[in-house]
């Protein structure tokens, strides 16, 4: 057998680097020889291991593919969970008083699992967006640091466990007795929802948050903004959508402060956090409100006589809501003979006037589902682009969704919660499928306007993902 060489007891690799040597050699007499060797030794040695080493790193490093599964499995895991406490916890309560307890329930944690569902939807409308030829970025005047639709899915996936995480555990606590436990829950929720909105650190997409701080903003006071821009006019418009989202809220928050989560007060109508309250149809009516007032300023700075039609739709909305309302203030024989014949009526008015617009005005049915011609082969591509069926099913359900809005904006009709939650969740599908072509609309308003704002998405830098656009000008 050979044999290897073994270095010098001298030799710098047995020893830290500038200490001294553990063993002497007196005998030796060709140190830099016995060096040589035990760095031609190591180095055999590192040749040896080597390639083991990197196969078992490589074979420690999971796939992408299997961590998502594992992700998704964990998500399904914990989904389940949830839905088990929290089933398992009404069942224990009283029968007569579970109805009641899910619909007090339903009003602290439905307007954030609306919210969710809205998020996790904006992220698909960018996703789309990116694979088409829409440049949503110059529509929405951002500039390279936007937030991509993989960290929008982020965020609504945090959402959609923190939300749930909440509701199971207030159910939970009620239902065992720990009462004043069960109410901290949506306070808690509530209060760091707020923290995270308005933190004003660089964490959690600081840009990207004050952005749409300021944007809410803007919309709150049109007749102040320097100038209203397309991004006011899209959230205010996404807001009449979710006016009923605002609605809960109020209500939610006006409990909270009333110290009345978890408590009887359900039974109170007429309390001042009450189902008959007067600040819920002010609540409702307000998202239009400002809507109208946009229109009006963009009437002032244009002077189109567009943007007065615009305003009045938005008018309409006034009406049904306040008519709704009056049901609970008014004596029975006027709601039947006077103000349900009104209600009625506005309501049409309302739904055909609204439907109209959006084909005639928000949409143009000339290119209508191009956004969905992709720029790389996908299924979805031959699925909706150039399909006769999508005119048909866009317009309607728009339509028909429309109607319904009546249900949700309704104070009268608003009796079983899982109804309007759904009615709510249907609406929040159709401002989804109203985006698409709304967007489109704008991007070839702007392509014919100034046909050198033709711009891939695909140059807009992968690494830059915050919103931080300064300037809001179209």
């Amino acid at each position: 057998m050979y044999e290897v060489p073994l270095p010098s007891a001298t030799s710098p690799h047995l020893r830290r680097a500038g200490s001294k040597p553990i063993f002497t050699d007196p005998d030796s007499t060709e140190p830099a020889v016995a060096n040589d060797l035990g760095l031609v030794f190591l180095t055999k040695v590192n040749e040896m291991k080597s390639p083991s080493m990197a196969a078992s790193s490589v074979a420690m490093i999971p796939s992408p593919i299997f961590l998502w599964r594992f992700k998704v499995l964990l998500f399904l895991m914990w989904g389940i969970s949830c839905c088990k406490i929290g089933w398992d916890s009404v069942m224990q309560m009283n029968t007569d008083k579970r109805h009641l307890f899910l619909y007090e329930a339903f009003l602290y944690f439905n307007p954030l699992l609306l919210v969710t569902l809205m998020v996790w939807l904006w992220g698909v409308n960018l996703w789309v967006f990116s694979q088409s030829s829409v440049n949503y970025a110059k529509v929405f005047d951002l500039d390279h640091t936007h937030l991509t639709y993989q960290e929008i899915w982020k965020c609504a996936t945090w959402m959609t466990i923190i939300v749930p995480t909440s509701m199971a555990a207030y159910l939970y606590l009620y239902s065992h007795g720990e009462v004043s436990l069960a109410a901290s829950q949506p306070v808690i929720l509530y209060a760091a929802i707020l923290m995270v909105l308005i933190f004003p650190f660089e964490i959690f997409y600081l840009p990207s948050r004050y952005y749409l701080l300021r944007t809410v903003w803007r919309i709150i006071l049109p007749l102040q903004a320097s100038a209203i821009t397309f991004s006011d006019f899209f959230l205010a418009d996404i807001m009449t959508s979710m006016s009923k989202v605002f609605s809960d809220l109020e209500r939610s928050v006006c409990r909270m402060f009333n110290r009345q989560v978890a408590t009887i007060a359900w039974f109170e109508a007429d309390s001042v956090c009450g189902s008959h309250s007067v600040v819920i149809p002010v609540v409702l009516v307000f998202p239009y409100v400002c809507r109208f007032f946009q229109c009006l300023r963009q009437y002032k700075d244009t002077k189109e006589r567009t943007c007065l039609f615009n305003a009045l739709k938005y008018s309409t909305a006034v009406p049904v809501i306040f008519l709704s309302a009056l049901k609970y203030h008014v004596l029975p024989v006027s709601w039947t003979n006077f103000y349900h014949p009104l209600w009625l009526i506005s309501s049409v008015i309302n739904s055909l006037y609204s439907f109209y617009w959006d084909l005639t005005r928000d949409w143009d049915l000339s290119v209508f589902s191009r956004i969905f011609k992709f720029k790389n082969l996908h299924i979805c591509t031959n699925l909706f682009y150039g399909r006769i069926w999508v005119y048909y099913w866009v317009m309607g359900s728009n339509l028909i969704l429309r109607c319904t809005w009546t249900y949700k904006l309704s104070a009268h009709l608003r009796h079983n919660h899982l109804t309007v939650f759904t009615i709510t969740a249907l609406e929040i599908m159709r401002r989804f499928q109203w985006i698409f072509f709304r967007v489109e609309n704008e991007w070839n308003k702007m392509m014919m306007s100034k046909p050198s704002l033709e711009l891939s998405i695909n140059e807009i830098p992968e690494e830059d993902r915050l919103l931080g656009s300064a300037n809001h000008n179209v």
